[in-house]
């Protein structure tokens, strides 16, 4: 959406201003409406023409807004007693969104959107499924106790190229969710493909970066061990450099969380995406951090329910096979049964669960432009709101209502 009027793209040549936003008393920043002069009653202008014309001080007509009553879209009286409320045209209220409005927007994505979300979810965790049991079964146990390193290093290409994929898609899903529109899987495809190789480059950079700083702090405990000494006063410091370079790695996992839906909507480059994110998290740290770490605890345990009743029919149907490979002293593998069943368990979660850590991922980013930048204004021009100036996407070409 930086094409639409009164947008500012942050990689013009004006910098973003983190601090944007108007002050709660600012309602003559929304075009269209005024604030009248304290205690003044308020002008209706259509209320006055369907009334002949009548004149500002006269009290509240009949059928008319009343005070404390009810505005537009059910909402309390503009000038009365409670506070407007916030125009919702998608998923998500638009104004600073609290956690559970954030949860709430994710839930509220999977459900309006589910053929599309699901949809998305749902091939890509076949696919890597397949990816999984398909090397497992190549690989039959000829590697012995490495087989599932060997599996995990075949998968895991697969896993981050259909995870890149499935983001990028789910991202422009749900910023059309917000503005109360649908997208297919076609139109998802047609606006994140040409974004497809950056948001890869960019997934590999921060995933490069978060490893190599851990990589870094295990260094000296890795040299120590290798050249033959063990002193033990050594080998536990050197490990406790090690531990606390843990830390660092999730404060700059947090710093570049926003840098994804960045790169896809605003269509900003790798760097200028990176430097994007670390902007928009300033002072907010803790709490984009916590969000993060509950929804992906909230996958994980809806996760973990949906695996139990398959793990324990794998288990009962592969159970002699694995007491016969223990018996002859085989390297044991994973029963076919067992691996079928493990399989099914994590298509169908990874069906529910992926679409949800997306879309919490986009309306953390999403929320903190509202934070910073009024984002919630030209938004509710984007959709369309007459009484913020928005008459809808009218572009003849067909502008693209997914770019942020």
């Amino acid at each position: 959406m930086t094409d639409t009027p009164g947008w500012a793209s942050p990689s013009s040549s004006e910098p973003p201003r983190d601090e944007a936003r108007p002050p709660a008393d600012a309602s003559a920043a929304v075009p269209g409406q005024s604030v009248p002069p304290h205690g003044a009653p308020a002008a209706h202008p259509a209320r006055d023409a369907g009334h002949g014309g009548q004149q500002q001080g006269s009290g509240p007509q009949y059928g008319g807004p009343q005070y404390g009553g009810q505005g537009p879209y059910g909402q309390p009286g503009q000038y009365g007693w409670g506070a407007p409320a916030s125009p919702k045209p998608g998923v998500i209220p638009l104004r600073p969104l609290g956690l559970g409005e954030i949860l709430d927007g994710a839930v509220s994505t999977i459900r309006k959107h589910w053929r599309t979300t699901l949809g998305l979810s749902l091939g890509v965790a076949v696919v890597q499924e397949a990816a999984v049991v398909g090397t497992q079964l190549a690989v039959d146990g000829d590697t012995g106790d490495l087989t599932p390193v060997v599996s995990a290093l075949v998968s895991l290409p697969v896993a981050m190229l259909l995870g890149v994929v499935a983001a990028a898609l789910l991202t422009m899903v749900v910023s059309r969710a917000i503005l109360g529109q649908t997208a297919t899987v076609r139109d998802a495809w047609r606006d994140a493909r040409p974004r497809l190789l950056q948001l890869i480059g960019l997934t590999l950079l921060t995933g490069l970066i978060g490893a190599g700083i851990v990589l870094l702090g295990f260094a000296p405990l890795i040299g120590y061990l290798l050249a033959g000494a063990d002193e033990p006063i050594i080998v536990g410091l050197l490990a406790v450099v090690g531990i606390l370079s843990i830390p660092v790695a999730f404060w700059i996992w947090i710093q570049l969380s926003l840098a994804a839906p960045a790169l896809m909507l605003e269509k900003q480059g790798v760097l200028p995406a990176l430097s994007r994110s670390r902007r928009l998290v300033r002072g907010s740290w803790w709490r984009l951090f916590g969000i993060n770490i509950l929804g992906r605890l909230l996958a994980g345990l809806v996760a973990g329910m949906l695996s139990i009743p398959f793990a324990v029919i794998g288990l009962v149907l592969g159970f002699d096979d694995l007491s016969n490979q223990l018996d002859s002293g085989e390297p044991a593998t994973l029963p076919v049964a067992m691996l079928i069943s493990n399989a099914i368990a994590g298509v169908i979660s990874s069906t529910l669960t992926i679409p949800f850590t997306a879309t919490i991922g986009v309306l953390l980013y999403v929320d903190q432009r509202i934070r910073r930048e009024a984002l919630d204004i030209e938004l509710a021009r984007a959709a369309g709101l007459p009484e913020y100036g928005g008459t809808g996407w009218s572009d003849p070409v067909g502008q693209n209502p997914a770019r942020l």
